[in-house]
């Protein structure tokens, strides 16, 4: 028999949804039939791509005698944490104090009243590995809840207790940010980098695309330490690229390796890993001229397109780790297959993949370099250009062969966030690469996600098959401002600013905490145990470390010129944990760079069609600077434009560029070599 989820959005729970045991989505059904029924919750929390919350499902949640427990005694619910960041936030923490770890699927049991008493992660269907079975588990805490009711009344508000203060608790701080903090994370993050594979810390080894991009930034920064930023920089996209975890055949990245040596991936693939590694790789490309950056990008990018894109322009949320029953099954080969696929090209293939027989992984192979482009060249006497061309043509063979086996599965909800993510990617890779289609990739997905996911002046968290639901939640707001801040650079709409900015006010209105900072849930969001308000930078920026850099952004054009202070305040809150755990803090640290500065302002005025305009822009998108906003408008701008492009005439009746710090402007010019110099600061007298 169906239980209560077959009306749900999610891939994640419709997976369960001919479980035998009777899931219920959160919501009020189920939590007033624990409370009616004084039942225990059992909450189960995953995602689709999670290979362990399938391996639990196929041998628990199928099985009719864990079922059978699971329903007489338990109200059950199950939790896409990617729809309910909320939920999945308050419940990861308490597994986390109660266990010491964490992970999914999460296993945890609460009270009617939502406190939890019991937590855990995946249980295996019989003892093992000093896991106890989920059956005896079960059986436990059934008996307790009926014999030890004093005992979890007092854990559980214990736990409640230890949530109110972790989650809500007002973060204090009233010192400045200066460069000799930024100067310090660098060090920091220099002095925990491994520089024998790459990273930080060990296996298994997870891309850190925040704590790059702000080294990155450093690079380009008038520091001591801008050498060792950039090598660290340098190094560790060097190591993630040469395939593994990085997919060499199809471009983009799978979420983390298992080894220390970046080769051996988990293989599921995230839409937020990929659209933040395509940005950091470009902004190496800008910053260092390295063209096999520029790849990576591109690579990356139009794997995006032609795997989770929705032909409306949303971006899905993930690649399944399995197929066939398989993880990783998708992606492996043999050498005989390769090389009855390449033919005569397999020698050269082979030498810059060393290929044997044996595989490298389970007697499979895994791609991963053997020989860099340039070792290639000078081996096979070729041009330094042919090897990256000669490999493309191999690899497009083998993903042409690939595409005819059986694809890993996709859970195709549309977050806002992700897209967020990807919108920025491909607006920013648009305009520095002078790609027309990823421009018109990042105006598709603004629009799709402006149209069907921002309902009525609210935004929601998620779409699927033209159903949007569930309220947004900070980062959603945030995310998507600066992503039509960045399309607004590459694109300039007036839309595409003024809808940002009234995110923003939003944002504002019905986020903040009288506190300091903002709460991650909306105020008029259902009640929560908690209402949880996260700092830390995880997988993706925290929606606080969002939030602090839409303000300082959108005060730097000029429109809300008091959010500054309010963004100081709250870098100001967390500094001490920002210096003391940077690469928990990295998106925070971005904000700090660009709070520090300096920064400037740049304002063109002139026909959008104008050729003059277009060598104006071409000259400014020749390069990164992270630390400045642009405006960009026809004459004269229209109303709702940004403060920055008030009072910006004409010089000569010719296309302008302003160039300014802190409002403070240096002459106007009409040439591009003239803003060029004052944009380097050798502005020409």
């Amino acid at each position: 028999m169906p239980n209560h989820l077959n009306g749900e959005n999610s891939p994640y729970l419709l997976q369960h949804a001919n479980n035998p045991v009777d899931w219920y989505p959160w919501g009020e059904e189920a939590l007033s039939k624990a409370r009616a029924e004084n039942k225990p919750i059992f909450l189960s929390i995953g995602y689709a791509a999670c290979h362990w919350c399938h391996v639990m499902a196929h041998e628990s949640f199928e099985d009719q005698e864990t079922a059978t427990l699971m329903n007489e005694h338990f109200v059950n619910i199950k939790v896409d944490r990617e729809e309910r960041p909320d939920l999945d936030a308050i419940y990861m923490q308490a597994t986390v104090a109660m266990t010491g770890s964490g992970g999914w699927p999460m296993s945890v049991f609460l009270t009617p009243d939502l406190k939890p008493f019991y937590a855990g992660t995946y249980f295996p269907p019989v003892q093992r590995s000093n896991m106890p079975a989920f059956k005896d588990v079960l059986t436990g805490i059934a008996r307790a809840w009926n014999e030890e009711t004093d005992e979890i009344t007092r854990v559980s508000a214990q736990v409640a207790s230890h949530l109110q203060q972790a989650l809500s608790s007002a973060q204090t701080g009233d010192t400045t940010f200066t460069q000799s903090d930024l100067e310090a994370a660098v060090k920091a993050l220099i002095e925990s980098y491994d520089w024998g594979y790459g990273g930080w810390g060990s296996a298994p080894k997870f891309p850190q695309p925040m704590t790059i991009e702000f080294l990155l930034r450093r690079a380009l920064a008038d520091s001591p330490q801008h050498e060792q930023a950039l090598k660290a920089s340098v190094h560790v996209l060097n190591a993630m690229s040469r395939g593994g975890m990085y997919d060499a055949v199809g471009g983009g990245f799978a979420r983390y390796s298992v080894d220390n040596f970046w080769r051996t991936p988990h293989f599921e693939k995230m839409l937020y890993d990929n659209a933040q590694l395509a940005s950091v790789y470009l902004h190496a490309y800008l910053v260092t001229g390295e063209k096999r950056y520029r790849w990576v990008c591109e690579e990356t990018l139009d794997f995006l397109l032609r795997e989770m894109a929705d032909p409306d322009g949303g971006f899905y949320s993930s690649l399944d780790a399995d197929s066939e029953g398989e993880e990783g099954k998708f992606y492996v080969w043999t050498q005989d297959e390769i090389q009855s696929i390449l033919g005569p090209d397999f020698d050269f293939f082979n030498a810059a993949y060393g290929i044997t027989s044996q595989g490298n992984w389970e007697g499979k192979t895994i791609l991963q370099r053997a020989l860099d482009d340039s070792t290639l060249a000078a081996h096979f006497k070729l041009d330094p250009e042919t090897p990256h061309t000669k490999l493309g043509e191999c690899h497009s063979k083998l993903l042409k062969r690939r595409n005819t086996r059986v694809r890993p599965g996709t859970d195709d909800k549309v977050l806002v966030m992700w897209n967020a993510l990807a919108l920025s990617a491909f607006a920013e890779a648009g305009r520095y690469l002078g790609r027309k289609d990823y421009l018109e990739a990042a105006i598709r997905n603004a629009r799709f996600l402006l149209d069907n996911l921002y309902v009525t002046d609210r935004l929601l968290r998620s779409w699927r098959e033209g159903h949007a639901k569930h309220n947004a939640y900070l980062e959603d707001y945030a995310g998507l401002t600066l992503a039509l801040l960045a399309l607004y650079q590459s694109d300039p709409n007036r839309e595409w600013y003024t809808t940002a900015l009234i995110l923003a006010d939003q944002m504002v209105a019905r986020f903040t905490d009288p506190n300091g900072g903002f709460f991650d849930t909306r105020d008029d969001h259902e009640a929560l145990l908690v209402r949880p308000k996260d700092i830390q930078d995880n997988a993706t920026p925290s929606g606080n470390a969002l939030a602090a850099t839409v303000l300082l952004q959108l005060a730097t054009y000029g429109d809300r010129s008091k959010w500054r202070d309010t963004a100081e305040a709250m870098l100001a809150s967390v500094q001490n944990a920002i210096l003391r755990y940077p690469t928990s803090f990295a998106q925070w640290l971005s904000a700090a760079d660009f709070a520090v500065g300096p920064t400037r302002e740049v304002a063109i005025v002139g026909g959008l069609d104008d050729a003059r305009t277009q060598a104006l822009l071409r000259t400014l998108w020749k390069d990164y600077r992270p630390r400045q906003v642009t405006a960009i408008s026809a004459y004269p701008p229209v109303p709702g434009s940004p403060v920055l492009l008030q009072d910006r005439p004409l010089l000569n009746d010719q296309p302008t560029a302003y160039v300014c710090q802190g409002f403070i402007c240096l002459m106007p010019v009409n040439s591009p070599d003239e803003m060029e110099a004052q944009l380097a600061g050798n502005p020409v007298q």
